[in-house]
């Protein structure tokens, strides 16, 4: 039994509320609200939707419903933060949904059985030039060639996908999964021009003849720190080290490495350089774990593999192979301040991991364009830069930065565009009040454990970089979607219907919902208290009703 929620039975204080009665007063009126973990989902999906779909087997539809919002669910399925899970109201019962094993579920089934895109709009005639292969160009390219508009992409690297390709170690992110969401894109009508630099993005506009254009070239570069050096052992930062290790060129990093940084990079570059063949990783962070920016199971897997974590620790200097690092203590607000202490490290190579930006050198000779202090490019709220028709989005604009979070962006910026290149403007609409876990009535559930993901053993990760998650099979993807509270969208359980003490709900039929008949309805509330997912709502009449 859970031990986070033991008692559902709800309390009940008649002298707070009136429902029946010689006069009824209100009418209960079905209603469909926002889930917790689409309002938390960056990339918009409509999780509740396609986990219905999937639950019932409907595996095709549940991905179409997926991919209308997002194009790659094989990938999201894997690198993706879920901070849906985290708002998921089940959590407060046993355990989140596992949202993103079954979207990856999805994903790998849609490779497998060869599922394509189809557009939803007739050709426009309208151009649009992308510079960015990576998860927010590819996004934004999806939607706008959706919507009937052409689609083409500039890309610097020589294969498309930007970070999730170079970014992320492929014991995370296969690169033949990713490759296939890639060509799902291509097939739709977009083109990718690789190994193409964009020096002047006026010049390409106008040689190719473009409407609009959309910039997401991401956060390619590393940040960097002055540390005193002498003679200092072998200096990288994290982005390189990933890049080539991608690339199969990995650079020769010595038996002992240590890392600086606390984010997912840097947890990244540490698992890797324990795959490149060092015996001795360490992190070297200037906070503690409490203050990371990587996330906690990120930090968990590297402990697992061998890392090993310097919290509140800082490096000084760099002479030969020795590090000079201080001590580091935390104020009251959660800084870091030195306390003069210090030791001495040895390393074979250093890798700094401080973060990312963008390479925007190019596009300081674009009229119009505004940049931050720290070189982000400067966006209003319809995605579009100070110069007309020119839109940016990803982690080259002020926001967080993650895969999931940039591909929202291309999804917002595409509707943007298309509007733009229409002659309007779009105006998304407002979002429906959000179900919170005291809305729902749930004393018809029990526990039902969360599926677990299998993973390879310690001893067969350090071999190589072998994916190390699996997928469910089609038995777990259905059960884990069953999992889901349908939190604020009926799905006809027929509590409702059952509960009436006056027949006053109406079947409509197999999923068409329910009437309800307000000759007979007497306002009880009956039907409300006995709604698990809270699709129905106790609304006041204008006018009572004898």
């Amino acid at each position: 039994m859970s031990t986070r929620l033991r008692d559902f039975t709800p309390s009940v204080d008649l002298t707070q509320s009136r429902a029946a009665g010689p006069v009824r007063a209100q009418l209960p009126h079905y209603v469909t609200l926002t889930p917790p973990c689409a309002a938390a989902c960056p990339a918009g999906e409509d999780i509740r939707g396609w986990l219905s779909l999937a639950q019932a087997g409907r595996y095709r539809e549940a991905w179409e419903r997926l991919t209308a919002e997002n194009p790659m669910p094989a990938v999201h399925g894997r690198v993706c933060y879920h901070p849906c899970e985290g708002g998921c109201n089940r959590g407060e019962v046993d355990a989140p949904v596992s949202i993103h094993a079954v979207e990856r579920f999805l994903g790998d089934m849609a490779t497998r059985e060869g599922w394509s895109f189809s557009k939803i709009a007739a050709e426009t005639g309208k151009r649009v030039l992308i510079v960015g292969a990576g998860p927010a160009g590819l996004s934004a390219a999806y939607h706008l060639a959706r919507l009937g508009h052409t689609v083409e992409i500039r890309e610097a690297g020589p294969v498309a996908g930007g970070m999730m390709h170079f970014g992320i170690p492929a014991y995370r992110m296969p690169r033949a999964e990713l490759a296939a969401d890639v060509a799902r894109i291509v097939a739709l009508g977009v083109t990718i021009t690789l190994n193409h630099k964009v020096e002047d993005l006026a010049a390409e506009k106008a040689a190719g003849g473009f409407d609009a254009v959309f910039l997401a070239i991401g956060a390619g570069q590393g940040k960097h720190v002055e540390i005193p050096e002498r003679d200092a052992a072998k200096v990288l930062d994290a982005v390189n080290l990933l890049h080539e290790t991608s690339a199969e060129a990995p650079p020769l990093l010595g038996r002992r490495v240590v890392v600086y940084g606390g984010g997912n990079t840097a947890m990244d570059a540490a698992r890797t350089a324990r795959r490149l063949g060092a015996t001795e990783t360490i992190i070297v962070y200037r906070r503690d774990r409490a203050h990371m920016p990587a996330h906690d199971f990120e930090a968990d897997e590297a402990l697992e593999e061998g890392v090993k974590i310097r919290w509140l620790t800082t490096i000084t200097e760099i002479s030969g192979s020795d590090l000079t690092v201080e001590r580091m203590e935390l104020d009251e607000a959660g800084k870091p301040r030195p306390t003069g202490e210090v030791e001495t490290l040895s390393a074979d190579a250093v890798v700094l991991a401080l973060g990312q930006q963008s390479d925007t050198g190019f596009l300081r000779k674009v009229a119009g364009l505004d940049f931050t202090a720290d070189g982000a490019l400067v966006v209003d709220a319809q995605m579009m830069t100070g110069a007309a028709g020119i839109f940016a989005g990803g982690d080259m604009v002020p926001d967080r930065q993650s895969v999931t979070i940039a591909t929202g962006h291309g999804k917002r910026a595409a509707r943007h565009i298309d509007a733009f290149l229409r002659g309007g403007t779009y105006a998304p609409p407002d979002p429906a009040p959000v179900v919170g876990f005291g809305m729902l009535h749930l004393p018809v559930y029990s526990d039902a454990e969360r599926a677990a993901q299998s993973a390879l053993e310690q001893a067969q990760r350090m071999g190589g970089f072998t994916e190390i998650v699996a997928g469910l099979s089609e038995r777990e993807a259905s059960r884990e979607a069953s999992r889901c509270y349908s939190c604020g969208a009926c799905y006809e359980c027929d509590n409702c219907y059952a509960a009436c003490p006056e027949e006053a709900i109406v079947k409509r039929g197999p999923g068409r919902g329910y009437v309800i008949d307000t000759v007979r309805c007497t306002g009880c509330a009956t039907c409300a208290e006995q709604c698990p997912c809270h699709a129905l709502e106790m609304q006041p009449e204008e006018a009572p009703h004898a």
